[in-house]
Formats: C-alpha cells, sequence, structure tokens
C-alpha cells in the first residue's frame, strides 16, 4: 500500500494509467492477493477505479476531492498548531527549526523530492509533539488527493512559498502565538488553490475534463 501510494503522489503512476495487478505483484514480488487488497483500500477513497475483468485505473485528479482532503487537514491542523504553541517544549522547537534549514537547504539545491519529504516530517511533528500521532495516521489515506496537487506543485510553480509558510509557522509557535500560527498554517493550506491553474497548464491530461 506504502508503495503503491507513493508511486501515485510521485506520479510514476500517473493519473489515468492502467495498473496490472500481476505486473504490480511481480515488481514487488508478492502473490496477487496483497496488491489487490492495496488497490482495493485505495478505491475506498476514490484514487484508484477498479473494473470486472479490466486492469485498475488511477483517477484523474479531481480538485473537489482536493478539496475535501484540504478541508479535513485545515480543521485537524489549525487546531493542532494552536495546542503546539502551548505544549512544544524546547527540544521540540529545535526539530522544527532544524527541519525548516533542511528544507531551506534543499530549496536552494532544486530538490523538491526532499523538500516533500522534510514538508512531511515536519507536519508530522506537529502532531506528534501533541501527541495526536493516530490523528495523523488516520487522515493519510485521504490526503492521497492533495498529496498529488503539492507533489507537482513543487516541481512546476517557480516562486515556491511552502518553506517561507514553515519558517513563519515555527516563528509563531516560538513565540507562542496561537491565533497567528493559526492564520499561517490556514495560508499555507490554501496555496494549492493559488496554483490550480498553473498546474493545469502544464499537465492537462491529468484533470479531469470538466474541471478543465
Amino acid at each position: 500500500l506504502r508503495v503503491i501510494r507513493e508511486n501515485i503522489i510521485q506520479l510514476e503512476l500517473a493519473p489515468g494509467s492502467q495498473i496490472s495487478e500481476n505486473e504490480l505483484a511481480a515488481q514487488l514480488g508478492l502473490s496477487r492477493t496483497p496488491v489487490r487488497e492495496a488497490l482495493l483500500e485505495l478505491s475506498h477513497v476514490k484514487i484508484i477505479e477498479s473494473y470486472p475483468q479490466r486492469r485498475s485505473i488511477v483517477t484523474l485528479i479531481d480538485y473537489d476531492l482536493v478539496d475535501e482532503a484540504c478541508f479535513m487537514r485545515n480543521l485537524m491542523e489549525c487546531a493542532v498548531v494552536q495546542q503546539v504553541c502551548v505544549s512544544a517544549s524546547d527540544d521540540d522547537l529545535l526539530r522544527l527549526k532544524e527541519n525548516v534549514q533542511l528544507q531551506e537547504f534543499y530549496l536552494s539545491s532544486s530538490r523538491p523530492d526532499r523538500i516533500m519529504e522534510l514538508d512531511n516530517q515536519f507536519h508530522a511533528l506537529l502532531f506528534s509533539i501533541v501527541k495526536k500521532n493516530l490523528i495523523y495516521t488516520m487522515m493519510q489515506n485521504m490526503q492521497i488527493h492533495f498529496d498529488r496537487v503539492r507533489n507537482m506543485a513543487l516541481s512546476t510553480v517557480k516562486e515556491l512559498k511552502i518553506v517561507e509558510d514553515h519558517r513563519m509557522i515555527c516563528n509563531a509557535v516560538e513565540q507562542r502565538d496561537a491565533d497567528q500560527a493559526r492564520r499561517m498554517m490556514e495560508r499555507h493550506l490554501t496555496r494549492y488553490k493559488v496554483d490550480a491553474n498553473v498546474l493545469k497548464q502544464k499537465y492537462p491530461n491529468y484533470f479531469k475534463a470538466s474541471q478543465q
């Protein structure tokens, strides 16, 4: 499930592409059963469409589902970051700062893959600080719709603001300013709306026709 999910996010399995259970099973060195179960779980969140006697298909990007995923994340993360402002220890702040510094390094090195990995770690750390790890884990499947757009933005949008956003969130946490931290998080999580037209111009075949 993790491998298939990451391949979808990284566009190795691009929107609209077909998936063969047999080919995936052979590539992963598994039987068809765990592959079929992973695809079934992904179909529950509408990232995979399966048809009888046919290959499964990676769904085209549906901005309604992206909005839904972001709505859930916005509710959760804005509440979490406010709690972090109260609960974060000096060690927690240090880990957040170290993460942002690494993001800045890889931003200057043009490594979008590492930035996304560190981005995920940054948000996971916020949930960990307030002991909400299970909630973060439960969000991940639905989050795949948002993550595909995030990954595309990292390699497409020229003026990348997410690292700056993380720095501002980190500063607000350090100042124990819960209202500012919430505002910064809301701005951060809605950036994909600004990026949408840019992404559709570069990847017109990746989006549902009614939304092009």
